[in-house]
């Protein structure tokens, strides 16, 4: 084979690059390769089946041109360049696509070519249809709706919507994306094909879905008009208006289309109408015009015929791939719900796990901390143990202590009950000494009252010696008698001394009796105080031993104990002031009743 090979010439060719909506290819072509051995070989390539309705168009000068398939590829006008470049593309659009398009490669391409000119804004699209159309188109491109997965900003480099939507409404791109994603969230459990054909068949009921514009002439009144070609017939538009036709010429009521280089003929079906006539400037456009009027209305009669067997097979075999596809999506479905069940029960036998395992770390570590607690438990025991030994010991001599302090305060109450005793006499001695000491001053004023009444006797004695004196011996008054003299002065002399040596005497012995007194008095109050303060000074401490052997006891340290002063004190000074004023009273009395008899 390769010896009969070498034998034959080397075929020239061609290199032919096509560009699909999705795809990019280049093949080297023979010389003499029509356009069908072009078109056959891309189908090949694709995979489509549904040939009738693309082409291979290529780029001639300010137009477009379909190369034709019964002529040679280099016979026709193609540009010259090496390669060749066609694309390829729907040349004709089905009236229904859920009914015409089979292949799920068909409804792939129209669906890329059609989304293709509504965002290039050759279709006309509301902002509402924008924004549903570009939802489905996410749908086909990411799949069900993640808001785990799709964050805000996952659509930023996509172009979802025409300019002329973005540029009409004062939103951001962030306000845009949220609609659309409202929109795309509702569309969970779309397939792709499915998301395709959605968007297809709300693309097919636009106005501009599957038209063909070209700019023509009347031939009387030379105005401008625009020229319509889709899949339901020809239509007349005015050149600012796409949208709405002037006049509809559908294909089930033309007869006859026919052209004589620049003049254009539709014939109605109903003879009683008017033949319509207008004019295209250009033969190249007047020939793509004629082409594309013979394709629609081959389809439209073919749509009202029986389907061929290659088309019966055809469908019959989408429709076993879509029941096949469609039994596929469910499992798959089923699968990724319990893959989702199994995920979750993962994750959640995984929290389970992760908090078991906090748990079991938490146990753990409050088993540490407890055995820590008991070894430190176990510690606090053992030195409670050893401390209440301590305390035991010191509760012993605390007992000790206490049967002492209980002896002691027996004697301390038995001392003091002396001392009461000793009070209670001294304030009986006090009271007595006042008496005496009232009696004295009472026995004082009849002293007084004696010796005023002595002294006047004494002086009416002296007054009555005179007068007897003067009466029984009368004397010249410059003769002085003597033995009289002596004697009066001797026998005054006698009663003066007579009364002052038993006066002195009676105030002596008082005197020396109350000083004795006073003296006694006055050990006795020295020595009660001696008592007292040693027995105020005992009781102190014994309550601060008592209070310093309860609070050891209890294991704290008190705050120091201030003891309330005794009444004793007060009273030991009021009787020590009162034997004092009665002392000085009575030395007093004693010197003034002294000067009174030496006067």
């Amino acid at each position: 084979m390769s010896i009969l090979g070498l034998k034959k010439k080397q075929p020239k060719t061609f290199k032919v690059k096509v560009i699909t909506m999705d795809a990019e290819m280049e093949f080297s072509c023979e010389v003499k390769w029509k356009g069908k051995d072009l078109f056959d070989l891309v189908c090949r390539t694709v995979g489509l089946r549904e040939t009738w309705f693309f082409g291979l168009r290529y780029t001639v000068k300010d137009t477009y041109a379909w190369l034709k398939q019964e002529k040679r590829v280099l016979d026709q006008e193609v540009p010259k360049d090496s390669p060749i470049t066609f694309h390829f593309l729907a040349k004709f659009f089905p009236e229904k696509v859920e009914e015409e398009l089979v292949q799920e490669i068909t409804q792939h391409l129209f669906f890329l070519q059609v989304k293709k000119q509504i965002l290039d804004e050759e279709i006309f699209c509301s902002p509402e249809a924008s924004v549903l159309l570009a939802s489905y188109a996410v749908q086909a491109k990411y799949g069900d709706y993640d808001p785990n997965f799709h964050k805000p900003g996952f659509l930023a480099q996509d172009e979802l919507l025409p300019k002329r939507v973005l540029m009409q409404y004062q939103m951001t791109a962030d306000m845009w994306e949220e609609k659309i994603t409202a929109w795309y969230a509702e569309h969970r459990g779309i397939a792709r094909d499915e998301a395709e054909m959605e968007y297809l068949k709300i693309a097919q009921d636009l106005e501009m879905y599957g038209v063909s514009y070209f700019a023509i002439t009347q031939n009387k009144r030379d105005t401008d008009l625009l020229l319509g070609v889709d899949a339901q017939g020809l239509h007349i538009y005015n050149p600012n208006s796409k949208l709405n036709p002037n006049k509809s010429f559908p294909w089930s009521g033309i007869r006859n289309i026919s052209y004589s280089e620049k003049e254009f003929t539709i014939k109605p079906l109903d003879k009683k109408k008017d033949v319509f006539k207008f004019y295209s400037s250009q033969l190249r456009v007047n020939k793509l015009i004629l082409q594309l009027c013979i394709g629609n209305h081959d389809l439209f009669m073919r749509r009202r015929k029986v389907d061929s067997i290659e088309v019966q097979q055809m469908k019959a075999q989408a429709k076993e791939e879509k029941a096949r596809k469609k039994m596929e999506r469910q499992i798959l479905a089923r699968e990724k719900q319990m893959r989702e069940e199994a995920e979750r029960a993962k994750e959640e036998m995984e929290r389970r796990l992760f908090q078991l395992q906090d748990e079991a770390r938490l146990a753990n570590e409050a088993l540490l901390r407890s055995e820590e607690t008991a070894d430190l438990l176990a510690e606090k025991a053992q030195i409670a143990e050893e401390e209440a030994k301590l305390l035991a010991h010191k509760a012993a001599d605390a007992e000790q202590d206490r049967q002492r302090l209980e002896v002691t305060a027996m004697k301390t109450k038995e001392e003091k009950r002396q001392m009461e005793q000793k009070m209670r006499e001294a304030e009986q001695l006090a009271v007595k000494l006042v008496e005496q000491s009232e009696r004295r001053l009472k026995e004082a004023d009849h002293l007084k009252q004696d010796l005023t009444e002595a002294k006047d006797a004494e002086r009416r004695a002296k007054q009555k010696l005179l007068e007897i004196t003067k009466t029984t011996y009368p004397v010249h008054p410059n003769t002085r008698s003597p033995d009289f003299a002596y004697e009066s002065t001797s026998s005054r002399l006698d009663f003066k001394d007579s009364d002052m040596k038993r006066l002195s005497m009676e105030i002596e012995r008082e005197r020396l009796e109350y000083m004795e007194k006073s003296k006694h008095l006055q050990d006795q109050l020295k020595e009660l105080k001696t008592e007292i303060e040693s027995l105020k000074l005992e009781e102190q401490q014994q309550q601060a031993g008592v209070y310093s052997l309860r609070n050891e006891a209890r294991g704290y340290v008190p705050e120091p104990v201030y003891l309330p002063h005794s009444n004793v004190r007060i009273i030991f000074f009021v009787l020590l002031l009162l034997l004092l004023l009665l002392l000085i009273s009575y030395i007093l009395l004693i010197d003034y009743l002294s000067e009174c008899f030496i006067e």
